[in-house]
């Protein structure tokens, strides 16, 4: 990930910065990193789980956020832009600005081929710190691939994996499953070439 300017800004300064951008960025103790450009495929994920989850949840008391809303992480004085947030109960505002929340459930990131290992690791560290964070999904938008983390106990967390199109997703701290067949759906892949086919391409000219 890019960072736009080695200076220290405020998170006051991000905000306003962020009022009159033309992309989003994130904030991390004190730098701006612009985000990558979301793939019509990451859309398509993203907006098929938003889906699924809103008509699931339409009569329960949990509340579904798409990447539009920003998130607030205290402890590591960052402000990013989850792809898909959901939150039991009403949501807690940061600083009363209703464009800015502090208490996820659970979250979800679709993996971009540049920020992937930032989503597994340092930004998966950042959200372990909010209190109320219990659950963590990744999903390739590349392959039928999703990771799924859940809290078993302090500093305790499970992984399980799903990379067959027949699977169905159970959410372990709300009541929602999905199949990996609908969470894919309308998602075309790009082929993957083989080693040989690699190698005559290579040879080319």
């Amino acid at each position: 990930m890019q960072i736009i300017q080695q200076r220290y800004y405020t998170p006051e300064e991000y905000l306003e910065l962020e009022e009159a951008a033309d992309y989003k960025s994130e904030y991390i103790d004190g730098q701006i990193i612009p985000m990558v450009r979301g793939t019509i495929n990451h859309n398509q994920i993203a907006l098929n789980l938003s889906t699924e989850l809103n008509f699931a949840f339409k009569k329960q008391n949990y509340r579904i956020f798409m990447s539009d809303v920003r998130l607030w992480i205290h402890q590591k004085h960052t402000y990013t832009y989850p792809d898909v947030m959901i939150l039991a109960g009403e949501p807690e505002y940061f600083n009363n600005r209703s464009d800015i929340i502090v208490n996820p459930q659970i979250i979800v990131e679709v993996l971009s081929k540049s920020t992937k290992g930032y989503d597994r690791e340092d930004k998966f560290e950042a959200y372990r710190t909010i209190s109320t964070f219990q659950e963590y999904l990744l999903i390739d938008q590349t392959r039928i691939h999703v990771d799924q983390f859940s809290q078993t106990g302090k500093k305790q967390w499970t992984l399980r994996e799903y990379d067959e199109e027949d699977e169905a997703i159970a959410l372990v701290t709300v009541p929602f499953e999905i199949s990996l067949q609908d969470l894919y759906n309308k998602v075309k892949f790009e082929p993957v070439e083989s080693e040989g086919e690699s190698a005559d391409i290579e040879g080319l000219g």
